[in-house]
């Protein structure tokens, strides 16, 4: 019923929609870039846009934390680049290699990256922000078992949402795939799963702190994937090294050419790709086509206010249901990402097989 109403709501408020877009459009002809749009988005950059009004940028500027070879370290905010093109030889390249990056200039002005660059990103800084949130989510939750026992009643609410969605990770995800050794990794597998999850829903959301590209940034996942090729890696058995590089098929496939241990180590390094790519390329997918939907409202109007009119009913019914759809993907991507490095682990971590004479 709920769902009804604010579908309701949204189609009373199309013809409103449509009269803002041709308003403007006779205001200002002018060609909307949907390309502009949609990479300003879901790439990273040195200040957070918040909204735009009266034609002025809201944005906040983001800490730039830098070290030069011919400076040393530099310390000041992304906004000294409103003012100035370029600032003590430092700027934000605008094509090349370097695009979107900051950049210092040689004594003959060719651009090249600092030795070190540890600037606070959009990226970085909403990464801080979902992980405030997520400690606070994990306190709360814990919080309301300190002095229960085990026979009091189940919890309601948040906290029973919580409950129950770590029971279905546990016992549907985490457990059958690791092994009897689980309960070691389950706070790394659950962190993992949360933090995507959360992550996802926060980059749906189109207000500050909300609408980054988080988990859709190729660093952000191959960071995560890291995390498991490092958990399958370090903390796997001797059978599992065993199998890799001394697999059990015949002796003439494995020496004096090692050629199964070769395909092992291919497949040990494919498997933090398999991580990264598949999650960075759903969710970058989902906010790519949530911002073409959007756009095509704009790109009618300066065409014709009779076609934007008609294209804005189709626009919002679809912007809904890819809204509908992403909520759905952050979960699955969350629970996928979770699943597969289950697998992984619960591979590093092979039960010693007995053989019979």
């Amino acid at each position: 019923m709920r769902l009804l109403r604010y579908i309701m709501f949204l189609l009373l408020l199309l013809p409103c929609c449509g009269a803002l877009a041709a308003g403007s459009s006779h205001q200002e002809e002018k060609t909307v870039d949907v390309k502009k749009i949609i990479f300003d988005h879901v790439k990273d950059s040195y200040e957070w846009h918040i909204t735009t009004v009266n034609d002025k940028h809201i944005t906040l500027p983001l800490p730039v934390i830098i070290y030069s070879s011919r400076t040393g370290w530099e310390v000041f905010l992304s906004s000294v680049f409103h003012d100035v093109d370029e600032y003590r030889g430092f700027r934000i390249s605008r094509e090349g290699n370097y695009e979107g990056k900051i950049v210092e200039l040689d004594a003959e002005g060719n651009e090249q990256r600092p030795l070190l660059d540890l600037s606070l990103t959009k990226t970085v800084v909403s990464v801080f922000i979902i992980s405030f949130l997520l400690m606070l989510i994990v306190v709360g939750t814990a919080r309301w078992y300190r002095n229960r026992k085990p026979s009091d009643k189940a919890p309601r609410g948040f906290v029973g949402v919580m409950e129950m969605v770590i029971d279905m990770v546990v016992e549907s995800v985490i457990k059958p795939n690791v092994g009897s050794r689980y309960k070691r990794y389950v706070s790394f597998l659950l962190t993992v799963f949360f933090m995507i999850f959360l992550t996802n829903l926060m980059g749906l959301l189109p207000i500050f702190p909300g609408g980054a590209n988080v988990t859709g940034n190729i660093s952000v996942a191959m960071a995560l994937a890291l995390c498991t090729f490092v958990a399958v890696n370090i903390f796997g058995n001797k059978e599992y090294y065993k199998e890799v590089f001394w697999p059990d098929v015949p002796v003439w496939l494995k020496a004096p050419l090692p050629l199964m241990p070769i395909i092992e180590l291919v497949g040990v390094v494919v498997k933090p790709f398999a991580l990264t790519i598949r999650l960075f390329a759903n969710i970058l997918a989902g906010h790519t086509a949530l911002l073409a939907f959007v756009s095509i409202i704009f790109v009618t109007m300066a065409v014709n206010k009779y076609i934007g009119s008609a294209m804005t009913v189709v626009s919002v019914f679809f912007t809904i249901f890819m809204n509908v759809l992403e909520l759905l993907v952050a979960f699955i991507q969350a629970f996928v990402f979770t699943m597969l490095s289950s697998v992984f682990i619960g591979l590093s971590q092979p039960e010693h097989r007995k053989t019979k004479h």
